[in-house]
């Protein structure tokens, strides 16, 4: 099992509970070895109308880098 195959969109949604009736989408960076997730709805209409008090949703991904999720055994 690889580690994009890991990083889904259920498992993002286990990870952000906030972020469980969002639209998600998912892109994969093969040349990076990464994916990239979009998150639609979750600043509003952009950073400059959202109520949150994050904002630019920075802290989201810290949030996101703080939680644990299983790796494969090669990693």
């Amino acid at each position: 099992m690889s580690l994009t195959a890991t990083l889904t969109v259920d498992e993002l949604r286990r990870l952000l509970p906030e972020a469980r009736n969002l639209a998600i989408s998912r892109y994969e960076q093969p040349n990076l070895g990464a994916v990239n997730f979009v998150l639609r709805g979750l600043l509003d209409t952009g950073a400059t109308s959202t109520l949150r008090p994050d904002a630019q949703a920075k802290a989201l991904g810290e949030w996101l880098r703080a939680r644990e999720t299983k790796v494969p055994d090669p990693f």
